[in-house]
């Protein structure tokens, strides 16, 4: 019987040096290999440092790699895992000002959001617009994708490291 397999990228949007080895360091102790990351400077953030691993391994991965990263001081980053046979897919972001957010996503990377979290919106919401769209914001992920962006777009060009069959 072979073991289900799903990939996924961790986007290491800005990272003090000093904190790079212990980002390569958790990342290890997560895929059970060595990890040396191509660390480069991020143009949005002087001093800080961005580096991207695609990986390939068993569903949960992503959640293991996010998990080992969270509470960072000055770390950003995200992680997401396609989906695969019986799992959904999903993206977790994390910025030092909001902490981690998580979402599960579709074949094609949108956010799913359930039908108790919009049910949850429009009752707390009671009649206010303004409050619905505020917790369908968060249900979105709105201000960590607003955080985040212009830490992608610096990204553009950048190296690529591909990790094949961890966890």
């Amino acid at each position: 019987m072979s073991v289900a397999m799903t990939r996924g990228i961790l986007f290491v949007h800005s990272a003090p040096a000093a904190l790079c080895p212990h980002v390569e360091w958790a990342i290890g102790s997560v895929v059970d290999k060595r990890t040396d990351l191509e660390w480069t400077a991020q143009p949005a953030a002087p001093g800080m440092f961005r580096a991207e691993l695609s990986w390939t391994g068993k569903p949960g991965t992503g959640a293991q790699l996010a998990s080992s990263l969270r509470g960072w001081a000055h770390l950003r980053y995200e992680v997401t895992e396609e989906p695969s046979q019986g799992t959904d897919g999903a993206r977790w972001s994390h910025t030092p000002e909001l902490g981690i957010f998580h979402a599960v996503t579709d074949v094609h990377g949108n956010i799913m959001v359930t039908e108790d979290r919009i049910r949850y919106a429009y009752e707390s919401g009671a009649g206010d617009p303004s409050a619905v769209y505020h917790e369908l914001s968060l249900a979105l992920g709105e201000a960590w994708d607003e955080e985040l962006e212009p830490f992608r777009h610096a990204a553009e060009g950048a190296p690529v490291r591909w990790l094949h069959q961890v966890g």
